[in-house]
């Protein structure tokens, strides 16, 4: 098995690049301006995995070696951008010595403690997509995104004043809005492929509950569905979010209501062992959560009908 590295800090992660830490909690690479890598020299078989806990934004220039991340491959294409968060493991599998081209920023969570970056953060989701799901940049987009990492790779260079801090958790907040506009248009692009991923999504939970496991298993989950589609969960929630305006956990309950109204004119059993069939240890639950989408609840609902 190979070894994975913990990275834990910026300079343990500049000090392996070769660089100088202009900044404890922050790192801007230019990867055309280091040395040539020689993977083979890491592993014999010239294959690395790490795990950083810091976030780490990737921009690639060109094709520089494959990637790994959780189970699946990526191969960097020109302008895309690939976000990860503290504590996921990725790898890297060279060919030999390699020159790499584009960009790396770099953050310790501690350099956004006391900002409204701290709170917001979370709500970058695709700090959680799975690397197939990178960001494509247009050269417009791209043009932009240069520009700011140019400003936050100036105030690197700047001796570090009472203004530092502010300065650059401001551009790296206006990054991510900006990346997260973008993930937008992307979504727009790729909505034949959104489509699909929603019909599959449908199928998926309609086959779960009339397969009879939510007695056994419980509800299915947005995890379970996004695994069976290949993407994360976050991702098919955004989707989902932008395609339907409902997030993926309303998609599982307004199902979960369509086959609760079922139940309750095709059979003659009571709203609880209607709540068990359906996944639910506790009736009041299910009643509390079909009361909260109907408005009435499903005895009501049941003798009004």
């Amino acid at each position: 098995m190979n070894k994975i590295y913990q990275i834990n800090s910026v300079t343990e992660y500049n000090h392996i690049l070769g660089i100088e830490t202009l900044h404890p909690l922050i790192s801007f690479i230019d990867f055309s301006q280091l040395p040539v890598f020689d993977y083979s020299k890491v592993e014999p078989n010239r294959y690395t995995k790490a795990q950083m806990n810091m976030f780490a934004i990737f921009l690639k220039d060109a094709k520089c070696g494959n990637i790994t991340y959780g189970v699946n491959n990526y191969d960097y294409e020109e302008g895309s951008l690939i976000f990860m968060a503290p504590g996921q493991a990725f790898g890297i599998e060279g060919k030999g010595e390699k020159k790499g081209e584009g960009f790396a920023l770099v953050f310790h969570p501690d350099l956004i403690l006391g900002t409204p970056l701290s709170d917001q953060i979370n709500s970058y989701t695709f700090f959680s997509y799975e690397v197939n799901e990178a960001l494509n940049l247009s050269a417009r987009e791209r043009d932009i995104i240069n520009n700011c990492f140019s400003n936050i790779q100036y105030e690197l260079e700047h001796a570090i004043d009472s203004h530092s801090k502010t300065l650059i958790v401001s551009y790296i907040d206006l990054f991510l809005n900006y990346s997260k506009r973008f993930y937008e248009r992307q979504f727009n692009t790729r909505s034949h492929v959104n489509k699909d991923i929603l019909a599959r999504f449908e199928k998926i939970i309609r086959d779960y509950f009339q397969s009879g496991a939510p007695s056994e298993h419980g509800l299915p989950s947005v995890s379970y569905c996004a695994d069976i589609l290949c993407v994360s969960p976050n991702y098919l929630g955004d989707l989902l979010k932008k395609e339907t305006g409902k997030s993926a956990q309303e998609h599982i309950q307004l199902k979960l209501i369509e086959v609760a109204k079922t139940k309750m004119f095709g059979s003659e059993k009571s709203i609880s062992e209607i709540a068990f069939e359906l996944g639910f240890k506790h009736p009041q639950h299910f009643t509390r959560m079909f009361k909260k989408n109907m408005g009435i609840s499903p005895l009501e609902y049941r003798n009004l009908n």
